[in-house]
């Protein structure tokens, strides 16, 4: 059941999303325990469109007003992705699931994961409150600044919209925590793969940074702490993680996908959206690793941990990440 509604729902499930309220027992007690999202219903294909074979780099713009230790985190993050040698479970592990998806010619997804360029819209270029359309605005500043602009990279770059918690998009908290797609050429000047991800750290918390905050309207529930001690950061780490492998597998919205609308796909991260562990569906985020400080995660970073979620494994057909354990 859970992952029909996962296939039914792109993108929603499983997150504490105000319109659950109404189902918030079945929520919080009804969630799978065992196969971590797998199904014989999901039927997640190649459409035969491009995916990034070539090596990534991601290109961050900070989007209103942030701190030093912020983009610490998330850097660290972006980082891990590629760096080996790390104590297992470890974010490198995790990509391993990205890289068994192909393209066309049989070739991986690449392994190399590095941070480019950054830029900096300290002064909310665009205004405090951003369309779908506007994120796009946005990149075509960062590209055409008159100083220090962007690189054009339209063979491996990902622009990566970070937006601070006094920046509302279209459908923040309501149903979105994140998206990704490709600029428009009448807009940027270039098709380039884009993500956006808001820091929900004020605005809601509860929806989008959980489980290191839970919203009011889900009885039963208890945030666990979070490893980094920024509960807004933390929780979009793990969005990143979700859109840079979405990114990764389906950069023009042409390859790997469940479902038959383009247009609103189910991807590799949609389909494992709140499992984070073995055993992981439902409102149960599955089995996770407890720090002696009291931190919850369930991958290690070069120098941090990090809560992220798992991801649609095509050869096993079922969500995996590096923290699991033998059934």
């Amino acid at each position: 059941l859970l992952s029909l509604l996962c296939v039914a729902s792109p993108g929603r499930c499983w997150r504490p999303w105000v319109d659950s309220k109404e189902n918030s027992t079945e929520l919080l007690f009804g969630g799978s325990k065992k196969y971590e999202g797998s199904s014989e219903f999901v039927h997640l294909k190649y459409h035969m469109g491009p995916v990034l074979t070539a090596n990534i780099t991601v290109y961050p713009i900070w989007y209103g007003v942030w701190k030093g230790s912020e983009k610490r985190i998330i850097r660290e993050f972006l980082g891990s992705i590629s760096a080996v040698g790390v104590k297992s479970p470890s974010v490198y592990g995790w990509w391993k699931t990205v890289q068994i998806y192909t393209d066309q010619t049989g070739a991986n997804i690449t392994r190399y994961v590095k941070i480019g360029a950054e830029k900096n819209d300290r002064f909310y270029s665009h205004g405090k409150s951003l369309t779908r359309l506007g994120v796009q605005s946005v990149i075509k500043s960062a590209i055409s600044a008159s100083t220090r602009p962007l690189p054009i990279d339209p063979s491996g770059g990902v622009y990566l919209v970070l937006t601070s918690g006094d920046v509302t998009v279209d459908n923040f908290c309501n149903n979105v925590c994140g998206f990704h797609y490709f600029t428009f050429p009448s807009i940027v000047g270039y098709t380039l793969p884009y993500a956006w991800v808001g820091n929900s750290g004020k605005l809601c918390p509860g929806t989008c940074a959980y489980p290191f905050a839970v919203p009011p309207y889900i009885p039963g529930l208890t945030p666990v702490k979070s490893p980094n001690g920024d509960v807004g950061v933390d929780g979009m780490i793990s969005v990143i993680g979700h859109e840079i492998a979405e990114l990764a597998t389906n950069p023009l919205v042409n390859a790997w996908y469940a479902g038959q609308d383009p247009v609103f796909p189910v991807e590799i991260a949609d389909l494992c959206e709140g499992i984070y562990g073995t055993g992981g569906g439902g409102s149960y985020t599955g089995q996770l690793l407890v720090g002696r400080d009291g931190a919850t995660y369930n991958m290690n970073g070069i120098r941090r941990r990090f809560l992220v979620q798992w991801l649609w494994n095509r050869a096993l057909n079922y969500c995996t990440g590096p923290n699991a354990l033998d059934h």
